[in-house]
């Protein structure tokens, strides 16, 4: 299972105030959901990216949308769907651009407040249901940000990084230095 609340420490997610307005905000409340077979599309505006990519750390994000059903049960809410997505990221290594385009599904429970879940790892993420209502572009952003490359870079990074004297981690790490000694001479 993962973490989506927007308040997990240590990510980028924590750049936004819990009081802040999410950039990308679309609330759909549980009494207009009908019987979930209504397909909910939606797309981010371009200041609503700018702000986005600002918030994951992404040079650019040129596209964000998703088609999602909103589905109703007994104890709140189930958003299923795709994301799509086209953004640039920097280069861990050389900082240059590295493009990549997400599509991914979207599998998101909203619960109203209970003891105690139980969920297996192929059970889809849980969120609290909170005022009867959700935010399904908060949604969006957060499936986004849990899916985009923690170390991207670029196809050849390693001869970049080669050609200015950085050595690799075979070339630097314990076991080249125990390849290099000499334990004297045999003769």
């Amino acid at each position: 299972m993962n973490c989506l609340p927007a308040d997990c420490a240590g990510d980028a997610m924590t750049t936004m105030s819990p009081t802040a307005a999410p950039e990308f905000s679309r609330i759909i409340r549980l009494n207009e959901l009908g019987d979930g077979r209504r397909e909910r599309p939606i797309a981010a505006d371009e200041a609503e990216r700018i702000a986005l990519a600002r918030r994951f750390g992404l040079r650019r994000l040129n596209r964000l949308e998703a088609t999602a059903h909103v589905v109703p049960d007994a104890g709140g809410c189930r958003v299923e769907g795709r994301l799509f997505a086209d953004l640039v990221q920097a280069c861990v290594a050389t900082d240059e651009d590295v493009p990549a385009h997400v599509e991914v599904p979207l599998d998101v429970r909203f619960v109203r407040e209970a003891d105690e879940i139980e969920l297996s790892e192929e059970d889809c993420d849980v969120l609290p249901l909170e005022d009867e209502r959700i935010d399904l572009g908060e949604t969006v952003a957060q499936t986004l940000f849990l899916n985009l490359d923690p170390y991207p870079r670029v196809p050849d990074a390693d001869e970049k990084l080669r050609a200015l004297g950085v050595l690799s981690e075979a070339e630097a790490g314990p076991f080249a230095a125990l390849k290099n000694l000499k334990l004297g001479d045999k003769d």
